[in-house]
């Protein structure tokens, strides 16, 4: 039998990614549109990874009365205190190109031992009939900021995030070299064992 997971995004591509990275069998993740395309876009604005993932799933939920997957990540530079943290996707205003530009001004000056960052993913999954008790699960992954943006692959900061132990950007990695290192990645692996025990109390 297939489970049938709403994915608490408009992107094509991170439903994909996601369901490349599950990779459960027993799993099948939609897009909303495919169920409702009238839900509305869900104000992120829980001031945590674990928050806003709950609260894009929780919505989600309610509103298609199925299962929801929501996920929240972020870029944490030590050098910055954590920022831009959960305000990754929004650090300039201007987009992605902006909040890479304004990340390595913030660093320009700051020497190549203090740039040690990380990639953060929450994921969370909410049953409809019991929003109040998501299941979570959670990843990383450890590197450091270059000085100069490097690659075509990824999005994001991954143009200037260099993970721990490599030489090259994430950009610059196939995806099956991403996935193996990804937040997202170590995310799903923690999610996936899980799952199904999860699956089960609630049938």
């Amino acid at each position: 039998m297939t489970t049938r997971i709403v994915v608490a995004t408009r992107n094509p591509g991170k439903v994909v990614e996601l369901g490349r990275l599950l990779a459960l069998p027993s799993v099948e993740l939609v897009a909303i549109q495919a169920l409702d395309a009238s839900m509305p876009d869900v104000i992120e604005d829980a001031g945590t990874y674990d928050g806003n993932a709950i609260k894009k799933a929780r919505e989600v939920a309610l509103h298609t009365q199925a299962l929801a997957l929501g996920d929240d990540s972020g870029l944490e530079v030590d050098a910055l205190d954590g920022a831009p943290g959960v305000h990754s996707a929004r650090y300039s205003g201007l987009g992605t190109r902006a909040n890479v530009d304004k990340l390595l001004g913030a660093l320009a000056h700051v020497d190549d031992a203090r740039r040690t960052a990380r990639f953060r993913c929450v994921l969370a999954l909410v049953d409809p009939r019991d929003p109040d008790h998501p299941l979570l699960a959670r990843g990383t992954c450890e590197g450091a900021i270059g000085r100069v943006a490097r690659g075509d692959h990824g999005f994001g900061y991954d143009p200037v995030f260099v993970p721990r132990g490599e030489t090259r950007t994430m950009a610059e990695l196939a995806d099956r070299e991403k996935d193996a290192i990804s937040h997202r990645g170590n995310a799903c692996r923690a999610l996936a064992p899980l799952l199904d025990p999860w699956l089960r109390a609630r049938a």
